[in-house]
């Protein structure tokens, strides 16, 4: 015979305790629980990565050439607008050399580290590889920190190679030792700086949010005025 479906939802029925519950116990085994399960190693190294890439993308911001370079980067409305519109990953080999000619390098690497600090990674990520392409040390490491945030090791290690490459062709340092100057910089920024997650000042989220809405499925494009603007008046708020 079928059990009816009463007596199939009362079988089912979660048996409690008359017993009344010990909230404080309770908050202590939760807080065993928290103790017994620690991160794994990647997570750790993610966590740290972020606050890393956190600290390295405000002291560029911070710089105080920051706002004139990205001021270079803004589109004259008289130029085609093409360069300005279109993915330079894609674009033809004598093409792309042309586009990233015509950039500010620096203000490249700058205007990822405030797409990054706005939440826009992927935008960040493809002007940090313009800029690195164009030998940035600072853009590499960045890209080396954001790809050990989303567990991209192989990733990771390329533009950690990148920026000891970088450094092996222009000054004779140790490999590793720009690497652990820019570490030590951000692990006493990140001491001596706990705001590395605030907002950013003077609407410059806003000013960045406009920009994406332009392009809702694709990468941010250069900067305009009116962003290059908020940028210095950011500065000179400092």
């Amino acid at each position: 015979m079928t059990p009816s479906l009463d007596t199939l939802l009362a079988d089912a029925r979660i048996p409690t305790s008359s017993h009344a519950f010990d909230v404080a116990a309770g908050l202590r085994r939760l807080a065993a629980d928290a103790v017994t399960g620690a991160p794994t190693l990647e997570v750790v190294r993610a966590s740290q990565a972020a606050r890393r890439l956190s600290i390295m993308c405000r002291w560029a911001l911070n710089a105080p050439d920051a706002a004139t370079h990205v001021g270079r980067l803004v589109q004259d409305p008289a130029e085609d607008r093409r360069a300005a519109d279109t993915d330079a990953a894609n674009l033809p080999t004598a093409e792309r050399h042309a586009f990233e000619d015509k950039l500010d390098i620096q203000g490249a690497a700058v205007f990822a580290c405030l797409l990054s600090l706005t939440d826009q990674p992927e935008s960040a990520q493809f002007w940090w590889q313009l800029a690195a392409g164009a030998g940035n040390r600072v853009a590499a490491y960045c890209l080396h920190l954001h790809h050990l945030v989303l567990g991209e090791t192989r990733e990771a290690q390329h533009w950690y190679h990148q920026v000891i490459r970088t450094i092996e062709d222009c000054v004779d340092l140790a490999d590793t030792a720009f690497i652990d100057g820019l570490g030590t910089v951000a692990g006493y920024r990140g001491r001596h700086s706990p705001a590395t997650g605030a907002p950013l000042a003077n609407g410059l989220e806003v000013e960045v949010d406009r920009l994406a809405s332009r392009h809702p499925s694709g990468i941010v494009s250069r900067p305009d005025r009116q962003l290059a603007d908020r940028l210095a008046d950011f500065a000179k708020g400092r």
